[in-house]
């Protein structure tokens, strides 16, 4: 395949994968198609993106429509990215639910590889080392996404020195990860043991997922048609406890379910308070 794709065979792939995941691709992205799946596509001996959306419509080729769903949905992230949410995290919302009589349960949604809600568990770490006998019930962190092949890095829990640079400083670095052969980190088990993984389409219901009291669900919305997002932001509100919080990427909004949530100003940041 070439990022000379004919147009009705690209419209195709779009539609393909839209209906699987909810992500729309733009206009003219025939190169980026090329370029995620050309590995994927080489091995299968697939040649256009006609035939491989017609094996995906075959019911025997499951793994294949999985792996290239993971291919063009699996992104690189950041250690604590942004870092505004993170300080919000501890300087406001972990203060506020210290004396919760349950575990204080966070949802990190389309977590990609795992950085976030690994970087959730260790702002909780500081936050309970510089406050002695807050959060007794715990902290439960629930990371979702719909690459099953993510998910499985996540919980091996490794991560190499490049993807560790990417903003992790060295005390941190030093203080929640032990060194593993290879050149590899393992993030150690008091950060580990609050945070597990399971596989969502968030176009799938949650209702299995529980209540949160803060939902981090960051720069994936914009992926989506508007239709869609009004459909999840809806139902990331029906996933919170009455004035839990969502927390959205900076280019992100409320846009059609305002009624739903107050918005927080934080200085920096906006989070959104489900009422």
């Amino acid at each position: 395949m070439s990022a000379n794709t004919p147009a009705t065979e690209y419209e195709a792939f779009r539609d393909f994968l839209a209906k699987a995941c909810g992500i729309l691709l733009g206009d003219n992205k025939q190169y980026l198609v090329a370029s995620r799946l050309k590995k994927l596509m080489a091995t299968h001996e697939i040649d256009s993106l006609k035939v491989l959306v017609v094996r995906m419509q075959q019911v025997s080729n499951r793994r294949l429509k999985e792996a290239v769903v993971d291919a063009m949905t699996t992104n690189e992230t950041l250690w604590f990215r942004d870092t505004h949410p993170f300080t919000i995290l501890k300087d406001r919302l972990l203060p506020e639910l210290k004396a919760s009589r349950g575990p204080v349960k966070v949802w990190s949604a389309a977590c990609s590889s795992g950085q976030e809600p690994y970087s959730i568990s260790m702002m909780t770490e500081e936050f309970i080392k510089a406050n002695p006998g807050s959060l007794r019930q715990g902290l439960d962190i629930v990371g979702t996404d719909l690459s099953s092949t993510m998910l499985e890095c996540c919980k091996l829990a490794e991560y190499d020195s490049l993807s560790l640079g990417r903003g992790l400083s060295p005390e941190r670095l030093k203080q929640f990860f032990n060194p593993q052969p290879g050149g590899l980190w393992q993030v150690k088990s008091e950060i580990s043991r609050r945070v597990r993984f399971q596989t969502m389409n968030l176009m799938d219901s949650y209702a299995g997922l529980g209540k949160f009291n803060i939902v981090f669900c960051r720069n994936v919305l914009i992926y989506f048609s508007a239709d869609l997002k009004v459909d999840i932001l809806r139902r990331l509100h029906g996933s919170l406890q009455p004035g839990g919080y969502l927390i959205l990427g900076a280019s992100e909004s409320l846009a059609g379910v305002k009624d739903l949530y107050d918005m927080v100003q934080c200085s920096p940041g906006i989070i959104y308070r489900a009422k």
